[in-house]
């Protein structure tokens, strides 16, 4: 399975804006419910008891009854993942600083599709089909909205299983800040820095309160930063049947200094896309821990004379004192995350 994201057209705006807002009131109405049923019974309310109280409401608010069900189910379930007896509100009102961004979902039986079209109960919306929806088959899916007012259709389809790669190349990949990724094989996947190129019109457009010129910005700096890493790791999936990544984390790194640069790379969106693509791709991957990867010498094993601690952060090349090797300190790591991942793959093989 896989998500399709489709831009509906502007046209329809008013429309969904409307069917959002009528979603927002059941959501707010399902969550009083549960939460006075658990004040006075001690017991929570199930999806299925819920239903009871909302039968007929797809009739009053123009909403289809499949919808009213999974905005239901949705609620138990973030109910139960962040074990809260009551959730936040969804705000409909567009003055409001705490607005919940539009949200409808549906299920297969409650909308009709085809190419360059998506039909909700009686509403006929018009979308740019970059994908031939006639030629997938829907499971489930739901309309959402942007930061910039703009709705997209988010439907999980079903795909063909793919064949596995041809290739029979296995890399490992260190993931940095200096550069996003470097390759066991050399491959060196650049960071352009997004934010940083953006960063002197986002504080103008900050400093003059233009809302909607900060949400362009950061919505260009998002997409540009997507299309770059969708790139390159489509590239490393089609090349190489085995892929080895570090574990570095990019929640722990947030909490230090190195915060903004951090999150300008998107190197764990990186590791997410490779993750889903390979999976996809019939194409094996592995995270393994890269603890020491960058001071062990991938030759010899020697951690003796490399480049150790905070001060040894800008050095990047350096020499082994055992064996005498020069390393590029980045490709060395490759080197060594590529070693541990065939290490972890070894202990999985059955004897004969």
């Amino acid at each position: 399975m896989k998500t399709l994201k489709l831009r509906i057209k502007d046209k329809h705006c008013k429309v969904l804006n409307q069917l959002a807002s009528e979603v927002n009131f059941v959501w707010n109405y399902v969550n009083d419910l549960c939460f006075k049923h658990l004040q006075k019974q001690q017991q929570f309310f199930s999806a299925y008891n819920i239903a009871k109280y909302t039968k007929g409401t797809s009739k009053e608010c123009n909403l289809h009854s499949q919808t009213i069900q999974a905005v239901t189910e949705e609620l138990v379930t973030r109910r139960k993942q962040f074990k809260k007896a009551k959730l936040k509100w969804r705000v409909s009102n567009k003055k409001s600083a705490r607005r919940s961004l539009g949200w409808i979902p549906f299920k297969k039986v409650a909308i009709k599709y085809d190419d360059g079209y998506v039909q909700y109960g009686k509403h006929r919306l018009n979308l740019w089909d970059s994908y031939g929806l006639s030629k997938y088959t829907v499971r489930t899916g739901s309309f959402v909205e942007d930061s910039r007012g703009r709705w997209y259709v988010c439907l999980v389809v079903d795909t063909p299983k793919a064949e596995k790669a041809n290739t029979t190349k296995a890399i490992g990949i260190d993931l940095g800040l200096k550069d996003i990724a470097t390759c066991s094989d050399g491959t060196v996947i650049s960071n352009p820095k997004y934010y940083r190129h953006y960063e002197q019109k986002l504080g103008v457009a900050q400093r003059a309160r233009n809302k909607k010129r900060v949400r362009a910005l950061h919505a260009k700096i998002a997409n540009s930063r997507k299309d770059h890493l969708h790139k390159a790791s489509t590239a490393l999936v089609k090349n190489n049947a085995l892929i080895i990544v570090g574990d570095l984390s990019a929640r722990k790194l947030v909490k230090t200094k190195m915060a903004k640069s951090v999150l300008d790379t998107g190197f764990s969106a990186l590791k997410t896309m490779l993750r889903y693509k390979c999976e996809n791709a019939g194409v094996l991957f592995e995270e393994v821990n890269e603890a020491y990867t960058t001071q062990t010498c991938s030759c010899c094993g020697s951690r003796s004379s490399s480049p150790k601690g905070r001060a040894g952060l800008g050095i990047r090349e350096w020499q082994c004192g055992e064996c005498g090797s020069s390393w590029d300190r980045d490709v060395n790591s490759a080197l060594n995350i590529l070693a541990l991942g065939h290490e972890r793959l070894a202990v999985g093989i059955p004897l004969l």
